[in-house]
């Protein structure tokens, strides 16, 4: 298959699946969800997506009706699907509460989750090697390390940022830097990375973890606290993470020039990065 859905047990084309409207995500954005890069047909860091997904639902009260290998293998499975030639492409799965007549509350306990996943293609290089990002006041609610369905504020400002011709929006509270729209962020700075410690503040992003991993296998001091605006611009080197796009430098913030003052260091974390990624999605054949 080009491109597949899967919702409770069906399968179809993504433009050929439908769900039922009394879904509680169409009403309240009731469920989590997360998303992983697949090359070569074979998943990258899988069971770390799993996990927060996991603690997502954990958090919200969802209860899953598989284990994590249950729903590791159907992901895998529907991933064999997909035609050969694909080579990259985007897993995302999500669950909601279930289905239930429209009311705040929690449905009653024997209404089960619903379970959507799509795959399909995706062009890496669409995306630039280095980004241009604007700044907004950080306007989500303090439950951020949840990764819902709950997205509008990362919405306007990610629109916010394609109107400047940008490709990321930086969210902060006052003076502190949280993340960015749909994306984890670091600085370099003096030889060391500074990262925003995880709280309600910011999704434990999987890159972010990786980031750290790597700074771990490379000797790289790493700080986990808060950091202002000034200190983000007057960074070293900026690194957006996400996992489609695995690290990105940063070259301009709200029209200013930033960082350029450390690439050798901000090379050796990307390219060490991009061969643990290369190494676990190498095609079996």
């Amino acid at each position: 298959m080009k491109d597949l859905a899967y919702y409770n047990g069906n399968i179809a084309p993504i433009a050929d699946m439908m769900i039922p409207m009394n879904d509680r995500a169409v009403y309240f954005g009731d469920g989590v969800y997360d998303v992983a890069y697949v090359h070569n047909h074979r998943p990258f860091a899988l069971m770390d997506h799993v996990d927060r997904f996991f603690s997502s639902c954990a958090l919200l009260e969802i209860a899953i009706p598989y284990r994590k290998p249950e729903l590791a293998a159907l992901l895998t499975g529907l991933i064999d699907r997909l035609d050969g030639d694909i080579m990259d492409a985007v897993l995302y799965f999500q669950m909601s509460r279930g289905t239930d007549t429209r009311s705040h509350a929690f449905p009653a306990p024997g209404v089960a989750p619903n379970l959507l996943i799509y795959l399909k293609a995706f062009d890496p290089h669409a995306t630039p090697d280095e980004f241009r990002l604007i700044t907004l006041e950080d306007t989500r609610f303090l439950h951020c390390n949840i990764k819902s369905l709950n997205l509008i504020p990362n919405v306007i400002a990610t629109q916010r940022a394609k109107e400047k011709g940008c490709d990321e929006c930086v969210l902060h509270r006052g003076e502190h830097v949280t993340e960015c729209a749909h994306s984890g962020l670091s600085i370099l700075t003096r030889g060391s990375i500074v990262t925003t410690p995880l709280s309600g503040w910011v999704l434990p992003s999987i890159t972010r973890k990786h980031l750290l991993e790597t700074a771990a296998e490379l000797g790289v001091p790493v700080e986990e606290r808060l950091y202002t605006l000034r200190e983000l611009t007057d960074a070293d080197e900026i690194i957006v993470t996400s996992s489609l796009t695995l690290f990105t430098r940063v070259y301009e913030i709200d029209g200013q020039a930033v960082g350029g003052r450390d690439r050798p260091l901000y090379q050796r974390l990307a390219e060490t990065y991009r061969k643990r990624f290369l190494r676990e999605t190498e095609s079996e054949t």
